[in-house]
């Protein structure tokens, strides 16, 4: 990664990157998908069509837009009855980090689950800033909501990085002039994440902190 100015801040995805989510979210999607009559989806189905967007995943099982939000209250009511941990290490990561460098949370989740998440395992404190995804005018990869986060973090692009597990992680930082670290052990798409070509590929969370250290 090339260094453009002194690192000052860390700004994190949540599902996938923080949160060991994504059996969560497909056990979710496919009792929604069920529920809704769609028989044929199964988990390589989703692993196939991920995206932090879900209307996208919605797009690829053909489901007509006027029943997205029943889909959206269905995945909401099957969620709720999921409790997924924090990925290895996380913890530590974003406690060991956050006595260096500011520290943001960018999502495409939900501000009614992921604030919930965070109170339930008490990390919302350490984030300055935290932008969730409806609350923003345009969804992953635009980078709307990544250049929010850095106005209000008080942060240049290019004293940042961007911490996630997907390509859609990797091309909004890319579109917003941020550095990205992608967490491929963690990925639901490994293979789109390398694809992708984040600037640095970690195998794991934990390994973050060590290794802003040695850059």
């Amino acid at each position: 990664m090339v260094t453009r100015a002194p690192l000052q801040a860390v700004l994190f995805d949540w599902d996938g990157t923080l949160l060991d989510s994504y059996r969560a979210d497909g056990r979710a999607y496919l009792r929604m998908f069920r529920a809704l009559g769609i028989l044929q989806w199964d988990l390589a189905d989703l692993a196939q069509h991920y995206s932090p967007d879900w209307h996208n995943v919605y797009r690829a099982a053909k489901l007509p837009q006027d029943r997205w939000g029943e889909a959206d209250r269905l995945w909401r009511q099957f969620y709720a009855e999921e409790r997924p941990a924090l990925q290895p290490g996380a913890r530590h990561a974003v406690q060991t980090l956050a006595r260096r460098y500011r520290l943001g949370l960018v999502t495409g989740g939900s501000a009614w689950r992921v604030r919930a998440q965070l109170r339930s395992f008490s990390l919302g404190s350490y984030f300055k800033v935290q932008i969730f995804g409806d609350e923003v005018p345009r969804r992953k990869p635009h980078p709307a909501a990544l250049q929010i986060a850095l106005r209000r973090i008080g942060c240049r692009p290019a004293a940042c990085v961007y911490v996630g597990d997907t390509p859609e992680d990797v091309q909004m930082a890319r579109r917003a002039g941020v550095a990205v670290v992608g967490v491929l052990g963690h990925s639901p798409v490994p293979e789109r994440l390398r694809a992708a070509r984040p600037d640095v590929l970690l195998p794991t969370l934990a390994e973050l902190p060590a290794w802003l250290d040695r850059r």
